[in-house]
């Protein structure tokens, strides 16, 4: 099962003989599932399991649900706002399906964005902690998707919210996709709605609501993701304005395909072809070349699209003979940019 087909069915849009049989299985397995997670919690809240403190501020962006929240733009934004203070961040990541180099394709994308701010992948985040701060001087520590892992003490717990999903169906994985309860938002510091863009004001408004019913009173932000160029894998920039008129293929493997349609629906081209892989999706041989069969259909297509994270993946700047770019995504503020920079402020101060 793929990731678009197990949303489809835990979120009850499929309704074929095998999602009626999936829901009740995976009902059955989401209380021992949810009894881990609020058990390993309530250690940790009581301190029977104890964290460890780094030597230099930590900041966690995270989130509640499964699948691609936009984290990454964020945590660029925020590496990129420490480093114009004079700070020498450094990101921690688990390092989910890293390749025979040690790094993932979160990994690649970032070092692209953020070339001088050291990226270290590793499960044991407390022991990468120390590495940052003894081999590259780091004295800001980031970590990646880290809202969960609570080994490593933080500052700032920063969570996403996605609009486009924000509660994951109102069910803890794997009968829905909530990492764990929404209560959980009481351990957060700021909210951030990401794809902000994808709601009205008033939806907005409703969902800053629940997560103050669920976590309390907390600073509230909103982000969208903007588009700002077409890149290829030898980094040449094509403006979008190229892409008005045209008619396109698009693919991706990223945790949520839907984002990546929202964007293109605002670039002004025609999307003739769309394909889905699994989130991590490693391209190999077999797959580029069932990726070419597939874009020959579409002999009026002028250009191949994917996201960053896939592309960082390829060697290649052509697909079937024809450009493959990605859409490179920047973080924006729709509000509380103000509101976030004096939270970042306020954990640095005794650096300074």
């Amino acid at each position: 099962m793929n990731g678009h087909d197990f949303r489809d069915i835990v979120s009850g849009a499929r309704q074929d003989l095998l999602a009626r049989i999936a829901r009740p299985f995976l009902t059955g397995l989401e209380l021992p599932f949810s009894c881990l997670v609020a058990s390993r919690n309530y250690a940790y809240d009581h301190r029977w399991l104890s964290q460890r403190v780094a030597a230099v501020p930590v900041v966690s962006i995270g989130n509640l649900t499964l699948g691609g929240t936009g984290k990454t733009p964020l945590v660029t934004w925020v590496a990129q706002w420490f480093q114009q203070q004079g700070f020498r961040p450094a990101i921690l990541s688990r390092g989910y399906r890293a390749g025979p180099d040690g790094s993932n394709d979160e990994a690649r994308e970032i070092a692209l964005n953020l070339p001088q701010v050291p990226h270290l992948q590793q499960k044991n985040r407390s022991q990468a902690a120390v590495t940052a701060v003894r081999s590259f001087q780091a004295n800001v520590i980031l970590l990646d998707d880290g809202f969960q892992h609570r080994q490593l003490a933080r500052n700032l717990d920063i969570v996403i919210i996605d609009a486009m999903c924000p509660w994951g169906f109102g069910r803890i994985f794997p009968r829905g996709m909530l990492r764990e309860s929404s209560h959980a938002l009481q351990r957060a510091h700021v909210y951030c709605l990401s794809r902000a863009d994808a709601i009205d004001s008033a939806t907005r408004s409703t969902l800053r609501r629940a997560a103050i019913d669920c976590g309390g009173d907390k600073p509230w932000v909103e982000i969208v993701h903007r588009p700002s160029c077409l890149i290829d894998v030898h980094h040449n920039v094509t403006p979008l304005a190229s892409l008005a008129g045209e008619s396109v293929v698009a693919f991706c493997g990223i945790g949520n395909p839907a984002g990546f349609r929202h964007t293109l629906q605002t670039l002004g081209c025609k999307t003739i072809g769309w394909r889905e892989f699994p989130d991590h999706h490693h391209y190999d041989d077999s797959s580029i070349q069932d990726l070419e069969r597939w874009i020959a259909q579409f002999p009026s297509t002028s250009q191949v699209l994917c996201t960053h994270k896939d592309l960082v993946k390829f060697s290649t700047d052509t697909l079937s003979g024809l450009p493959l770019r990605a859409v490179a995504i920047d973080c924006h503020f729709l509000q509380g940019q103000a509101i976030l920079e004096t939270q970042l402020r306020s954990i640095v101060q005794k650096l300074s």
